[in-house]
C-alpha cells in the first residue's frame, strides 16, 4: 500500500503521535467493599448486650422489616434479650404538631443525661398516606443530643398505624433495654384521641401544650388528656408567659373534671421553653415525682404488666389479619367481592362476612 506521508515533498513535514486514548476504567473507582456478613442471633445478642450501638441498629432494622426470615431472626434476638431488659424509665411524649417536641426532646436528653445513664430516643415520623415515605428528619431537629455520646436516636416511619406509633416501637424498646439504656423516650407524631398505643408503652405520658393558639380548650375536651400523667405548657417565653400561665390554670381546673386515674396520681400541669432551655427541670422533677410515687404504691409495675397483656393480644390480632389478607384464595376473592359491593348488589357488612365464614372454613 502506498503511504503518501513517505514522499518526498513532505520531508520536512512531522506527524504527531496523537492523543492517547485514556483508560475505560475510571482511574478513581474503588472496588465495593465485600457485603457485610450477616450476623447470626448470638452476634446480635451479644453486640447489643455489650452496648454496640451498630449491632443495635441492624437488629432494629430487623424488627422493622416486613421479610419473614428478617422476622424470624428478630424474634430469636428479642427473646433472649429479654433478661438484660425492663431496667429503663420509659416515657412517652406527644403534643399536636409544632408544639416543639423534637426541640424540647433536645433540651429534655441533655438535661437527664447530666446525672448519667444512657438515653434513647424513638421518634415517630408520620409516613405519607400516598407513598408510604417519611423524612425521618428528627435529628436534624435534636443537634445537641444527636451528637451525644450516651444518646441513641432511632427514628421510624409510623407507617399508617395507630396513633403514629411504629409496629414495632415496643420491641425496639425492650432491645434498647437490653443494651443498657436506662431512659427510653418515645416521641409519637400527636395526631389527639389515638395516642392509645403509645400510652400502653410508657411509664410516664407527657403531653405538650402550647398556649394562645386557641388550643387550650380543645385540648380539654380530647380524650388524651385523661391518659396525660403530665401535661407541658412550651413556648412560655418573653411576652407569652402570662398566656402559658392562664392555660395552666386552666388546664389545672379542667383536670378536676377528670375521674381519678387508678395510679393515685394527680396529673400535674408545667410551663417552660423548649427553645430557651427554661424551667426545665420544673418537668423532670414532676417526672421523676411520679416514678417514686407509683412505685412506692405498687402502680409502676402493675402497669407494665398490664401493657405486656395488652400487647399480647395487639400481637394475636395483628397476625390474624395478616393470616386473613396474606391467604391466596381470599387474595383472589378480595377484587371479586368489592366489585359486588361497588355494584351495590352486596353491602358491606354482608361481604365481610362471607369472606370471613369462607376464611374460617379453610383447612
Amino acid at each position: 500500500m502506498e503511504h503518501p506521508e513517505n514522499s518526498e515533498e513532505y520531508k520536512g513535514l512531522t506527524v504527531n503521535s496523537g492523543v492517547v486514548h485514556p483508560d475505560s476504567v475510571n482511574p478513581y473507582f474503588k472496588k465495593r467493599a465485600a457485603r457485610r456478613p450477616q450476623l447470626s442471633v448470638s452476634d446480635y445478642v451479644e453486640g447489643i448486650v455489650k452496648g454496640n450501638v451498630t449491632v443495635l441498629s441492624q437488629a432494629v432494622t430487623l424488627v422493622e422489616s416486613l421479610r419473614p426470615e428478617h422476622q424470624a431472626v428478630a424474634q430469636e434476638v428479642i427473646e433472649k434479650c429479654l433478661p438484660y431488659a425492663g431496667n429503663s424509665v420509659r416515657i412517652g411524649i406527644s403534643g399536636v404538631p409544632g408544639a416543639g417536641k423534637s426541640t424540647s426532646i433536645d433540651e429534655f436528653g441533655l438535661h437527664v443525661l447530666k446525672d448519667g445513664g444512657k438515653l434513647a430516643v424513638l421518634a415517630i415520623d408520620p409516613s405519607s398516606e400516598k407513598t408510604k415515605g417519611s423524612i425521618l428528619g428528627d435529628k436534624t431537629r435534636m443537634e445537641k443530643l444527636s451528637v451525644h455520646p450516651n444518646a441513641f436516636i432511632r427514628p421510624s416511619p409510623s407507617a399508617g398505624s395507630l396513633g403514629g406509633v411504629a409496629r414495632k416501637t415496643r420491641e425496639t424498646i425492650v432491645l434498647c433495654e437490653a443494651a443498657g439504656f436506662d431512659k427510653i423516650f418515645v416521641e409519637t407524631v400527636g395526631v389527639g384521641q389515638s395516642e392509645t398505643a403509645v400510652h400502653s408503652m410508657v411509664d410516664f405520658f407527657l403531653l405538650i401544650q402550647l398556649a394562645g393558639t386557641g388550643d387550650e380548650l380543645q385540648g380539654i375536651k380530647r380524650g388524651i388528656m385523661e391518659m396525660a400523667d403530665g401535661i407541658a405548657i412550651n413556648k412560655a417565653d418573653g411576652d407569652n408567659i402570662p398566656k402559658a400561665e392562664m392555660a395552666a390554670q386552666s388546664l389545672r381546673n379542667a383536670l378536676h373534671l377528670f375521674p381519678a386515674p387508678e395510679s393515685g396520681w394527680t396529673p400535674r400541669v408545667v410551663t417552660y421553653s423548649g427553645f430557651y432551655g427554661l424551667k426545665i427541670k420544673d418537668v423532670w422533677d414532676m417526672v421523676w415525682e411520679y416514678v417514686d410515687f407509683v412505685r412506692k404504691n405498687g402502680y409502676f409495675q402493675y402497669r407494665r404488666n398490664e401493657q405486656s397483656k395488652y400487647w399480647m393480644y395487639e400481637t394475636i390480632n395483628e397476625s390474624l389479619k395478616n393470616g386473613f389478607y396474606n391467604d391466596p384464595v381470599i387474595s383472589a376473592r378480595l377484587e371479586e367481592t368489592e366489585r359486588l359491593v361497588l355494584g351495590g348488589q352486596q353491602t358491606s357488612f354482608a361481604a365481610a362476612h362471607r369472606l370471613l365464614e369462607e376464611y374460617r372454613a379453610r383447612p
